[in-house]
């Protein structure tokens, strides 16, 4: 199966098929309303603006698992997103990323590129001893281990980069660039 076999929900119901997005780079985020890494949104934004004319979708699919930073209707979590960070790019309905209920995209991206580690410095640090007291083998299985993970996919549609939450905005937005 490719990428482009996949479908999720909008945050209206409708089912979107990544289909519709051959040709385009995508950032597929699980996203959370109350997070440390939510202001990621705003920067997830100007990329988004920065790019979409030349290619580049971002899906936004809020996530509660992780700490249930993420309460709220779809319409509750769109209306924050639009006020606060003033967000233009598609947001899926509230879905899990990990365990039997995980989108079977989930699947899909965690197989194709899985956990590297959170890098260097304090975020870093934080959480992997955060995902060490939930998981002692976290760092030898693919889920997703917070909020703000985001896979980047090109316009052929392999999945080319993972970037756990810690990471540099500024290299998500190289990887992009490079793929545009």
């Amino acid at each position: 199966m490719s990428i482009y076999d996949y479908s999720v929900t909008a945050a209206n119901g409708q089912p979107l098929s990544l289909g519709d997005f051959k040709g385009k780079v995508m950032i597929i985020v699980n996203t959370a309303t109350g997070c440390g890494f939510t202001p990621q949104y705003k920067d997830l934004e100007a990329i988004y603006e920065t790019y979409h004319d030349r290619g580049l979708e971002i899906l936004d699919i809020p996530c509660n698992q992780f700490a249930g930073q993420t309460p709220g209707t779809d319409q509750e979590i769109h209306e924050f997103c639009t006020l606060h960070y003033h967000t233009q790019f598609p947001q899926m309905t509230k879905s899990e990323v990990n365990g039997a209920d995980a989108l079977p995209l989930y699947t899909y991206l965690k197989s194709q590129q899985g956990f590297k580690g959170f890098g260097k410095g304090p975020k870093a640090l934080m959480m992997s001893v955060m995902c060490k007291k939930n998981d002692k083998a976290y760092k030898h299985n693919p889920d997703i281990k917070w909020n703000f993970t985001k896979f980047v996919v090109d316009r052929n549609g392999q999945v080319v980069a993972r970037f756990e939450p810690t990471a540099d905005m500024a290299e998500v937005e190289t990887c992009v660039a490079a793929l545009i």
